[in-house]
């Protein structure tokens, strides 16, 4: 069965203003999804999942209140705006909560274009199953592995945002995937690895037996894994990982952490933050990209900008309420979901990538930490102060050696971040497009 997303939302809407509120947004989601895990050549699971989710936003005066709920009767979306209008009368007082004006109001996008949507029958279970079991078998294929836990999934997910200004507006995505996770040895031998792949087409998906024998290859690298040297050495940052260094940037400069004076980015504004040669540009609207939207979650339109230019920072990523706040423009860059009002989040980034391979930096390197894998995090939001355990490769003379886990490294962002050299290993279908890393100087624990 079809579900009206949109009739949902004026549904919304309309009970909001008999309830008595002043302005009101409202949401409604509807996805489902299957997937099949194999393991130990075996079906372990297949499981289907469907969902209908309503949210409401009720604002009266500078009061707010959201309110959510899975039931679409007309009872529930009658006594849910019911409720969140009771909930906004006794909410504290915010003089930067509200609707946008409508002329900043997204109009006339091309969703054809971004290619969000894959309009073909749903991938059912008996071919995902089959997807599973040919990762599973490439990957069993590697000499010296153990198991395989494979996966497959499909995906489908509607959105209607609809607001008292007049805004309306929805889309559609649809994902497949697949994955393995590789094992070798037993026992404290143990190790293992992974690779994977998703796309909004499934035909874009690589051939299925190079994910398994990419699994395989990269957990057989880590058998015999051991700590690494205590010191002060380079560390390489393989792509797969290395957006989490994007990553903590794009924190740090979220409009909610400067509207609260919680960042360790405060005073970078127009400040260097990169090296001369390097840029992050967001870009929403790249087609095929999983992390695209014609609009926010606020109905502003959608626009490329630059977050960094040259290494200097341009902008904060702001919603309308820390755009207020702080005395600035919204970035068009709010997120949504059906029981929390909007808050700033970026996507679809992009670094410009380096001339050099991964290859050729670990030449540079010399000798030093190729990191594959991270575990926990000790991020200081006011310093910057940075912690975080590893594995990888330790490398010397330029050439991976041996692999390493159990480690920490250490540094701070603001220094980091001024470091880094960029490899040219972007893959291009990923949402954040960020290549390996190369950063000096930083302190490895080890054994």
């Amino acid at each position: 069965m079809t579900i009206d997303l949109a009739g949902l939302t004026d549904a919304l809407l309309a009970a909001a203003r008999s309830a008595g509120a002043e302005a009101a947004d409202a949401m409604a989601l509807s996805g489902a999804a299957l997937s099949v895990d194999i393991r130990k050549g075996a079906l372990e699971q297949a499981e289907r999942a469907e969902s209908i989710e309503i949210g409401l936003r009720v604002l009266i005066g500078g009061r707010q209140a959201c309110v959510s709920a899975s039931d679409i009767s007309a009872r529930t979306i009658s006594e849910l705006a019911a409720r969140g209008v009771a909930m906004a009368r006794e909410a504290p007082e915010d003089p930067y909560a509200g609707l946008a004006e409508a002329g900043q109001l997204a109009k006339g996008w091309d969703l054809a274009a971004l290619e969000l949507h894959e309009d073909a029958p749903e991938t059912g279970a008996v071919e995902l199953q089959a997807m599973a079991r040919a990762v599973e078998s490439a990957a069993m294929a590697g000499a010296g592995i153990t198991q395989v836990e494979a996966s497959a999934s499909h995906s489908r997910r509607a959105v209607h945002l609809a607001a008292s200004n007049g805004f309306s507006g929805g889309y559609a995505r649809s994902s497949t995937s697949v994955s393995a996770v590789a094992f070798t040895g037993a026992g404290t031998a143990m190790e293992r690895d992974y690779a994977g792949e998703g796309r909004i087409f499934r035909a874009d998906l690589p051939d299925l037996v190079d994910i398994g024998a990419l699994a395989a290859t990269r957990a057989l690298a880590r058998a015999g894994a051991r700590k690494p040297a205590t010191g002060t050495f380079p560390v390489l940052f393989d792509e797969r990982v290395a957006s989490s260094l994007i990553g903590h940037l794009l924190m740090a400069i979220n409009g909610a952490s400067i509207a609260r004076g919680a960042s360790w980015a405060l005073d970078l504004l127009g400040a260097q933050v990169l090296p001369a040669g390097l840029s992050i540009v967001e870009d929403p609207l790249r087609p095929r990209i999983s992390g695209s939207r014609p609009f926010d979650g606020e109905g502003l339109p959608s626009a490329r900008r630059m977050v960094v230019e040259g290494g200097v920072l341009m902008g904060w990523t702001l919603d309308l309420a820390s755009a207020r706040k702080l005395g600035m423009v919204s970035t068009a860059s709010a997120a949504r979901g059906t029981s929390a009002p909007p808050s700033p989040s970026s996507s679809n980034i992009d670094l410009t990538q380096g001339a050099k391979t991964q290859a050729e930096l670990l030449a540079d390197m010399g000798t030093g930490l190729l990191i594959t894998s991270m575990i926990g995090s000790t991020i200081n939001p006011t310093t910057g102060d940075y912690s975080r355990g590893a594995a990888g490769f330790w490398v010397e003379g330029g050439q991976v050696q041996y692999p390493v886990n159990e480690c920490t490294i250490a540094g701070n962002l603001k220094d980091m971040l001024l470091r880094i050299v960029p490899a040219n290993d972007a893959r291009a279908h990923l949402s954040t497009r960020v290549p390996s890393l190369l950063v000096d100087g930083m302190v490895i624990a080890g054994a």
